[in-house]
């Protein structure tokens, strides 16, 4: 549209160029459905009722003439604008329609004693409502164009972003919105008499990008189908995206069948999440990296060793005495990349085997952890059989003090027994699961995984990347290569 300081533009939908074309119709404008023939048809109705429009009333329409060539092209559309300039009805001029092909050029029809108006992009909706943009403060809209459905301008700094939580742990949830200003969304979450779950958005989320954050911690069943009927009403309220922001994924341990006819129950659990309607899933230090794979959806995969490390720094232990240990095989690859952000620490090994579920016995070590401060890495921590008995085993390797480290506290019974009975200085663990004050001890320390989820959330929705040592672990590095120092380097 050509920019005259002197005209006074102004927008009109369809619904109010198609009442102003036929004032009698109770349904004037075309649908979505329609052909262009019907649009052709308003547009021409709508030109020569402005083309004759008097200060008050509408009188009858001039004698029929041909309006449009029969080869012009206009997509149907179930919604758009008009751009009018009130001046331009004393006068002869053209109207413009945009044209789709590349190789051809606007094209432009003459009307006699008509005006001039652009065919331009449908309204912006903000969350369902149509505003209308005001170009000129002096204008105003004629009276009658306007439309008692048309609403003021929303607030360009209201975000599109929402995040809401499930009942598997509200206080790591708040404490993620507080750290990226935001507040939680309401929902409505009650369960029937049936153990039936019934979940309610109780905001609009149209268009919104939507976060859920719900570990799927014991009661594990109860918290999945909570997660999935949460995925679900977002979806069916037209929501964007949905992020299912899972801090501890349940069933993580089933990635692999180590007998014949076992279930891989990963995998299952992933496609539920997958049909459900997410996304993207965001978690936080699954049992093995192979689990991704198990999502054909987009997986963010963050690590909550950056906390853990952070915490670690303020421990006054001397970096010659300091050994990263392994508490199975399996977790080799996890302790290797613990001790690597430790300046290389010295790694040691428990070989256990296990001959049930939740039963582990301890075989034999391998290094040396005698004299020196032994630091225990896991993912997770269930009844706490194998770190129990790993410690115990350090112990008797001549290991001065023992510290366990891990990201999910799942705590099965007998874990509490097992872990406050004077085997470990601390127990260092975060708050992806939640833990009941009856579960407190004198050697456990919770961390919070809140700024960590925060921060990857934002990235997420402003599409930046996720690289941990751009953001998070650099400082670390830089901390403790500061004078070939790890944990303060402070020597007795």
């Amino acid at each position: 549209m050509e920019t005259n300081p002197e005209v006074t533009p102004f927008y009109i939908s369809f619904k109010a160029a198609a009442k102003l074309a036929n004032p009698l119709s109770p349904f004037p404008y075309p649908s979505p459905a329609d052909s262009s023939s019907s649009l052709l048809l308003l547009l021409r109705r709508l030109l020569r009722r402005l083309s004759t429009s008097k200060a008050s009333g509408f009188p009858a329409p001039p004698r029929p003439h041909r309006l449009f060539r029969p080869t012009l092209f206009i997509p149907t559309v179930s919604m758009a604008s008009l751009i009018c300039s009130p001046r331009s009805l004393s006068g002869g001029s053209s109207v413009r329609f945009p044209c789709f092909s590349s190789n051809e050029p606007t094209s432009r029809l003459l009307v006699h004693n008509g005006i001039r108006c652009n065919l331009v992009e449908p309204l912006k909706l903000q969350n369902g409502k149509p505003c209308i943009p005001v170009i000129n403060n002096e204008g105003s809209i004629p009276s009658f164009l306007t439309s008692t459905h048309l609403q003021s301008p929303i607030n360009k700094n209201d975000t599109r972003l929402r995040i809401f939580s499930g009942t598997a742990n509200p206080a790591l949830s708040q404490e993620i919105a507080c750290y990226m200003g935001l507040e939680l969304g309401k929902i409505k979450i009650k369960r029937f008499a049936d153990g039936e779950i019934y979940v309610q958005l109780q905001e609009s989320v149209r268009g919104c990008d939507v976060y859920l954050v719900q570990p799927t911690c014991p009661p594990a069943n109860e918290n999945l189908m909570e997660l999935l009927i949460m995925i679900d009403a977002c979806r069916r309220a037209s929501a964007k995206n949905i992020t299912a922001v899972i801090p501890y994924f349940g069933y993580a341990r089933a990635d692999r069948k180590t007998q014949g006819r076992e279930s891989i129950a990963a995998k299952l659990v992933a496609n539920l999440i997958t049909e459900a309607g997410a996304n993207r899933v965001l978690a936080c230090d699954l049992h093995s990296g192979q689990s991704m794979g198990y999502f054909d959806i987009p997986v963010d995969h963050v690590y909550g060793q950056p906390v853990i490390l952070d915490y670690l720094a303020s421990k006054t232990i001397c970096s010659d005495d300091l050994v990263v240990v392994s508490p199975d095989v399996g977790g080799v690859a996890r302790a290797r990349a613990f001790a690597k952000k430790l300046s290389d620490a010295p790694l040691a090994i428990v070989d256990k085997r296990r001959h049930a579920h939740n039963v582990a016995e301890v075989m034999n070590l391998i290094g040396d952890v005698k004299g020196k401060v032994a630091v225990m890495v896991d993912d997770m921590i269930d009844t706490a059989g194998t770190i129990a008995k790993g410690a115990a085993l350090l112990h008797q390797e001549g290991a001065r003090e023992v510290y366990a480290c891990s990201t999910h506290a799942v705590f099965s019974p007998p874990a509490i027994e097992r872990l406050s009975n004077g085997l470990f200085q601390e127990v260092i663990i975060t708050n992806t699961i939640p833990v009941s004050e009856q579960n407190y001890f004198p050697q456990l320390t919770v961390l919070s995984v809140a700024n960590l989820l925060g921060e990857t959330i934002w990235r997420v929705h402003d599409d930046c990347s996720l690289t941990v040592h751009s953001w998070w672990i650099g400082s670390w590095d830089h901390h403790i290569r500061h004078k070939d120092s790890i944990l303060g380097n402070l020597k007795q």
